[in-house]
């Protein structure tokens, strides 16, 4: 099968209208249709290998990023799918705006998934294999269990695109994954918001900055202000803990 190379469209994302406040529906409905489009650009391209292995090596390089965002994606994938099964998301009303997000979220993540899984045989990656998620230590009939474990997958996703992107040499790679990620920090405010009220600002997502007294000149003080990052090893270590034996990510080339 001859595959076209990922190339940018424009007029699926203006930048203007990126710079534009959205309500929280029209900006859901804006980044799925948007990933959407680049996604059936690559469709027909399935070259999944499901070859078993003790480890499943992410690879190096810009394909390596790419499986790795991509193996992320296809965990969180899963999460919602099986929270969609849960009887915490059955017992939502219908119409709730609870339940809406998370629709949302879990239409966003499968977007995301199936536009790795297109995107890098498309351009000219292997593919690692569909990974088996181990979700028994989430109560899939509890909100607290189920939104927790939310939040803490959607921080470790926006902390693991932040950690990188470094690693990526393609800048039409690293500006997707920008988009990408910026889609996943409004699902973590969203799930956090759920939580608490107004808690999307937390010190262990973002690296807040403190004055160093109330009289510091501008720029005088601790933090960065940035959202935290994780290197893939930490990220590693994390994710494994939700995957089977068999399924579990290895980064070492990754850095």
């Amino acid at each position: 099968m001859n595959h076209q190379p990922l190339t940018p469209n424009p007029q699926a994302e203006p930048a203007d209208a990126l710079q534009r406040p959205m309500q929280r529906r029209s900006f859901l409905r804006y980044t799925s249709a948007a990933v959407a489009v680049t996604s059936l650009a690559l469709a027909g391209c399935d070259d999944d290998n499901n070859d078993p292995a003790e480890t499943v090596d992410v690879g190096s390089g810009d394909v390596g990023v790419l499986n790795y965002a991509y193996a992320l994606e296809q965990l969180e994938a899963a999460f919602y799918t099986a929270v969609l099964g849960g009887n915490y998301y059955k017992g939502l009303a219908a119409g709730s705006a609870e339940k809406q997000v998370l629709d949302d979220l879990a239409l966003h993540e499968q977007i995301h998934a199936d536009f790795f899984r297109k995107a890098i045989p498309a351009n000219g990656g292997t593919l690692i294999k569909n990974l088996e998620p181990d979700f028994n230590s989430i109560d899939f009939s509890s909100r607290d269990s189920v939104l927790k474990a939310a939040r803490d997958f959607e921080d470790l996703g926006v902390a693991a695109y932040n950690g990188a992107g470094r690693y990526l040499t393609n800048p039409l790679f690293l500006s997707l994954a920008g988009k990408i990620v910026s889609v996943e920090a409004r699902h973590a405010a969203l799930i956090r918001d759920l939580l608490a009220y107004n808690t999307f600002v937390a010190p262990e997502v973002v690296d807040l900055f403190t004055p160093t007294s109330a009289t510091s000149a501008p720029g005088e003080g601790t933090g960065t202000g940035l959202e935290r990052s994780k290197t893939p090893s930490q990220v590693v270590d994390i994710a494994n803990q939700f995957l089977r034996e068999g399924s579990k990510l290895r980064a070492s080339s990754l850095g």
